[in-house]
């Protein structure tokens, strides 16, 4: 089998195979209806399919946000929902020491060392020998690997967060922590990996700035406590709402002033919220609704204790009282909706989700970088107290209490969370037994620890038999490994029961591996083809050569007679 027809016989086969399989890698969000925003007329998939066609009135909707109708086609908050992206860097890669030429170098020293006796020198160079191509090698070859490895996993990471931004069109964007693989990395490498952050991974986005957190959050001593309410415009959508995850400052055993500062520089800040107002609400005709959504952005690695620092964890915890007391509406208004985005899961008991509650705390020879000796060094959930305390009935204001405001049902909200890599969804609740003092007897160990609180998963869920609740979203990672998920959350208000309403998708790739199976295989198909023309350009060729001309056969006496050459 000639070149030119093995070639053409490859293209044949491999050109459909990677044709298809490019498509579909590039346009994902369209094969999986799970890969679009909710809206409250037709399907997400058909709603985000429309939007990409011209005339749409889907694009005409946005241009009339100003004076919306009582249903929007679309919901006017969209969030996009990434989480624990964790970009490795220097810290999987060989010592720059251990590089190929230093390695021989150290070789050559040893065979050629001065003073060593020439018997022995053979002995040294099998040894050399034997070392290159048994040990330094594979580790110089297994080294690059991971730097292709490091660099398409950027890529890969940067497919999906530009495939789903340009599909679905969110208004928001947030990557719930562990932006970057470890704490303990020195400042040069957090800038490295936070410039592959910002220049690969999510480029084109940019962090909340600083005036735009404070202008929203207004002063405390001004006589508007609830901040200035911001409209939910198009100037978000390039913005990433970044969350502090334990790999990028720590936890509260070794968070550190200098670690959140680093962070804050290049991120943006760990702690700060924000108030929206819906678009076009001032405009209704139903005056004495203002539907607003409150964001809050909470750094939750630094609540509970011991903690490295006081002074950070006693801003932290002002920070959450002024949420609390002067930026949150009263329980009572049901035109607010609170959505808070942070790192660490609430607590919740074993069995609910892959991760149960684990603690562990610094020893005084730990060998890792400064820290507190007995400080919290690792958790899996928020203790029980922060959980309820701090959030549940702080934050969001629900009560076992039916005579507290607003009959102890709290805020209508969402809470969005990282840190478990599988990802998990559940209902946290109070039962309308919590209610009954009658019944605290009867209570478990478990309720009675946790102020009464149950959580189950939300699938199982009864909302009916509960007094009041929450859901807790933690989105499965983004990274390869977890099949490269990705959360739609849509917020919107109904003007007709007078409540917010959601709902929320998740979205997956798959795993790495594909990613780089069909470039793998474009780049063998494009050489097969450019293979195949220049078989065929060669096979088109004249095949004689000038200076050495061959006379054509002629016939004598009815016998062919090959000509000579002349």
């Amino acid at each position: 089998m000639s070149l030119r027809t093995l070639t053409r016989f490859l293209v044949t086969i491999l050109f459909p195979i990677a044709s298809f399989c490019t498509i579909y890698l590039y346009l994902y969000p369209i094969f999986h209806n799970g890969c679009a925003f909710p809206v409250t007329t037709r399907s997400g998939a058909g709603a985000a399919a429309a939007q990409h066609w011209p005339f749409s009135s889907l694009v005409q909707d946005d241009e009339k946000q100003k004076q919306p109708p009582r249903h929007h086609l679309r919901a006017p908050f969209r969030l996009l929902v990434l989480a624990d992206p964790q970009l490795e860097g220097d810290s999987s890669l060989p010592d720059p020491e251990d590089g190929f030429l230093r390695r021989l170098a150290r070789h050559g020293e040893r065979v050629f060392a001065p003073n060593q006796k020439k018997s022995h020198r053979k002995q040294v160079i099998k040894t050399a020998l034997k070392g290159l191509f048994f040990r330094d090698i594979p580790e110089v070859l297994q080294g690059w690997r991971k730097r292709l490895d490091l660099f398409g996993n950027d890529y890969y990471l940067a497919h999906i967060f530009r495939t789903l931004h340009w599909w679905t069109d969110p208004t928001h964007v947030t990557v719930l922590g562990d932006l970057l693989g470890s704490q303990w990395v020195t400042d040069e490498e957090f800038e490295a990996r936070a410039w592959r952050y910002w220049n690969r991974v999510f480029a084109g986005g940019r962090r909340v700035e600083d005036e735009l957190i404070d202008t929203a959050q207004g002063s405390p001593d001004s006589h508007n406590l609830l901040g200035m309410k911001v409209t939910i415009d198009h100037g978000w959508k390039d913005r990433v709402i970044n969350i502090a995850g334990n790999h990028d400052i720590g936890y509260a055993g070794d968070i550190s002033k200098a670690r959140i500062a680093r962070f804050e520089r290049h991120f943006g800040r760990a702690d700060w919220d924000i108030r929206f107002n819906l678009p076009g609400s001032e405009e209704q005709n139903i005056p004495t609704i203002n539907p607003s959504l409150h964001l809050i952005v909470l750094n939750d690695l630094i609540l509970d204790t011991p903690g490295f620092d006081p002074d950070i964890q006693s801003a932290s915890y002002n920070h959450l009282n002024s949420i609390i007391t002067q930026r949150s509406q009263p329980v009572e208004d049901k035109s607010s909706f609170t959505l808070l985005l942070t790192h660490i899961p609430l607590y919740k008991p074993e069995g609910n989700c892959i991760d149960a509650p684990f603690f562990d705390f610094h020893h005084s020879d730990d060998s890792a970088g400064a820290y507190r000796s007995g400080g919290l060094k690792e958790q899996n959930h928020l203790s029980e107290h922060v959980s309820r305390s701090g959030i549940l009935e702080g934050i969001y204001g629900m009560s076992a209490n039916p005579n507290a405001a607003g009959n102890g049902k709290g805020r209508k909200g969402l809470i969005l969370t990282g840190h478990d890599h599988e990802g998990c969804d559940v209902w946290h609740y109070l039962p309308e037994s919590a209610t009954d003092p009658t019944t605290s007897g009867h209570r478990s160990d478990e309720e009675v620890k946790f102020g009464g609180w149950e959580s189950i998963p939300w699938r199982n869920s009864n909302i009916s038999a509960s007094h009041t609740g929450i859901r807790e979203i933690t989105l499965r990672s983004m990274m390869g490994e977890f099949g490269g998920n990705a959360g739609l959350l849509s917020l919107w208000f109904d003007f007709e029961t007078e409540e917010w309403q959601y709902e929320v998708r998740m979205c997956r790739l798959g795993i790495q591996h594909f990613w780089w199976g069909v470039h793998v295989l474009d780049c063998i198909t494009i050489s097969m083809a450019l293979l195949w023309l220049v078989a065929s350009h060669l096979c088109a060729s004249p095949t004689s050569v000038e200076g050495d001309k061959v006379a054509p056969e002629r016939a004598v006496d009815g016998q062919v007679v090959t000509g000579k050459r002349e």
